[in-house]
């Protein structure tokens, strides 16, 4: 009975997770280039001096889903996409180089390039900045190129590259603030085979549809795990109480 009472305990409790981690997908569903997490247990005896009387529930798999969201056309000039498998590279609050899909920039008042959520957007050399007065062009190579507005020389210039970089998806992790970071610390190398699509951004990979099954089906494993734990402590009673009468 103890055996049955710990697997279900461990059950219900990493069934509260998997709801907890498919209810943020859920809320996460119109978030740009969000990547839905994942997690997946499985039941292990635990092992020691005798024989085995606790099973638990433990970690299997924990990662991400790296499909790609769809692309949404925007035409605006400073709304950008990768239209293939890979990352660009930020700087992180922390000051590490980190990595995202979720693309579109913004100038400041320096003319550094940075994310709508205030990241400043990485180049193979460092930080991007435009001069003032110019219009920014994105090339599919991530180059970055300016177009000055006033002024008799109106010739474009190439003033950086976005750092592109493509690691297979379980080379990195997916951190607490949502950005993707080598598994092994450290910085990935650029890769020309990631392209950039300019005037487009990724939407979320969450099946909406799919996510609510899957909290209805999280919703009533826990409840039978509950009920398991219930029918245990009522069988170890009754199995008290009749040895006690004899």
């Amino acid at each position: 009975m103890d055996r049955v009472l710990y697997l279900a305990m461990t059950g219900a409790k990493h069934e509260a997770w998997q709801q907890a981690t498919t209810a943020n997908n859920l809320a996460n569903v119109n978030t740009n280039a969000f990547k839905a997490d994942l997690a997946a247990f499985r039941a292990l005896p635990v092992v020691g001096d005798g024989v085995p009387t606790r099973t638990y529930v433990v970690d299997n798999t924990v990662g991400f889903d790296a499909s790609q969201g769809s692309l949404n056309q925007t035409g605006n000039p400073n709304d950008f996409a990768l239209g293939t498998p890979g990352f660009f590279a930020v700087q992180a609050a922390d000051g590490q180089e980190a990595y995202t899909r979720d693309g579109g920039f913004v100038l400041d008042s320096t003319g550094i390039m940075r994310t709508r959520s205030g990241l400043v957007i990485m180049g193979d050399g460092g930080p991007i900045t435009a001069p003032t007065g110019a219009r920014v062009q994105l090339g599919q190579d991530g180059s970055v190129i300016a177009v000055p507005l006033t002024g008799a020389d109106r010739t474009p210039q190439l003033i950086g590259q976005i750092k592109l970089v493509n690691p297979a998806p379980k080379e990195v992790y997916k951190g607490e603030d949502g950005l993707f970071r080598p598994n092994g610390g450290g910085q990935l190398a650029a890769d020309p085979d990631v392209k950039l699509v300019a005037g487009a951004l990724e939407a979320s990979n969450v099946n909406s549809v799919e996510a609510l099954v899957q909290m209805i089906s999280h919703g009533r494993q826990f409840d039978l795990n509950i009920k398991m734990m219930q029918t245990t402590q009522q069988g170890e009673q009754q199995a008290r109480s009749l040895l006690a009468s004899t």
